[in-house]
């Protein structure tokens, strides 16, 4: 698998959270670690690539106060070195995730294929999942300035509202589990969509192996901010 890397093309549309319809091209590593420079405000395309180009019925978290704004300037590169060298981490001890580098932030997902399991209806994490979700564990303890959002996503087999409610559950374990490992509470929001952002095919089986999906978008928080702005003025 190899590290993504995207440019956003971003129409801004303000909503009760802030959405975005990006279109994404894959640039090299060079290319994304100025991008902070030249990219301007631009927060919501961290969403887009979680939950598509729809606004979702569920969820209970402020998005847009975890989302942000891109750190544009001299700051903005060295915070983009920062999360190059996190998702790079991330996606070395865990394979079988798909790393993105979206803007200032790093979208990590797992779906049935890639380390993070829910049986038919379930929601526990199983050992499995536990063994890979120890590693994620891992790395966000040595990223501590980073503020962390969890998204659980379904297929759209049952019933709408009893996949909101699975969704929602999915997350919250992802969440509860990760902060049970000695993360802070505080770097977390949970949110939950159900069947109503597919990023692939429900027709057929492997689209809804894919929707069956746990987002994770890792972001710089207030403090990775202030440090890189008193790097550049010192």
């Amino acid at each position: 698998m190899k590290f993504l890397k995207y440019k956003i093309n971003l129409a801004v549309t303000f909503t009760a959270i802030l959405i975005l319809f990006t279109s994404c091209k894959a640039v090299d590593n060079a290319n994304n670690k100025q991008k902070g420079a030249v990219i301007g405000a631009a927060g919501g395309a961290i969403l887009g690539a979680i939950i598509g180009n729809n606004v979702g019925k569920g969820g209970n978290g402020e998005l847009g106060a975890v989302i942000g704004g891109v750190v544009g300037g001299t700051a903005g590169v060295l915070i983009g070195k920062k999360m190059d060298k996190q998702a790079q981490e991330i996606e070395q001890e865990i394979p079988g995730a798909v790393v993105e580098r979206v803007d200032d932030g790093i979208v990590v997902t797992f779906d049935e294929q890639s380390g993070v399991y829910f049986a038919t209806d379930k929601y526990n994490i199983n050992q499995k999942s536990q063994a890979t979700l120890n590693k994620l564990a891992n790395v966000f303890a040595e990223y501590p300035d980073t503020n962390i959002l969890v998204v659980g996503h379904t297929d759209n087999v049952g019933q709408e509202s009893y996949n909101m409610t699975l969704s929602k559950n999915r997350a919250y374990a992802v969440t509860n589990y990760l902060t049970s490992q000695g993360l802070s509470s505080g770097r977390f929001t949970t949110n939950w969509f159900g069947e109503s952002q597919p990023m692939y095919d429900n027709s057929t089986a492997e689209g809804r192996s894919k929707n069956r999906r746990v987002n994770i978008a890792i972001l710089p928080n207030e403090q990775m901010i202030k440090d890189a702005e008193a790097e550049v003025k010192n």
